[in-house]
């Protein structure tokens, strides 16, 4: 099982051929991840294509409790250094909880435990 973060529902979104492949796996999205998908095609294109969106991926989207965000506030304060975005951060800190593989693009994440880094 994998979990998506942002990076990688818009590289599938933008039909990258490194993430395309993604669609026949099996995976979920952190809801905080996937309102972060939606903020941002809401941004790019408009409300339609956003809804659009959320409704193709509103089956793999699963709830986060607030214990988990509150680990990934944690965790993401120990490596202020990085730079890493919050919502990122929940979704790494959710994938290693539920034993997911986290797949994303963004380089603060490459040399992580448990992450599967596509460019």
């Amino acid at each position: 099982m994998k979990c998506l973060d942002t990076y990688a529902l818009v590289e599938i979104h933008n039909e990258n051929p490194n993430f395309i492949s993604y669609i026949n796996e099996e995976f979920v999205i952190p809801n905080l991840i996937m309102a972060e998908f939606y903020s941002i095609i809401l941004r790019d294109y408009n409300e339609k294509t956003a809804d659009y969106l959320l409704k193709r991926f509103e089956a793999y989207v699963e709830d986060i409790n607030l214990h988990t965000i509150i680990k990934a506030v944690k965790f993401r304060q120990a490596n202020k250094k990085q730079n890493l975005s919050f919502f990122d951060c929940v979704g790494y800190i959710f994938a290693k909880e539920n034993g997911m593989k986290f797949v994303t693009g963004d380089k603060e994440f490459q040399d992580q435990e448990g992450v599967e880094f596509v460019k």
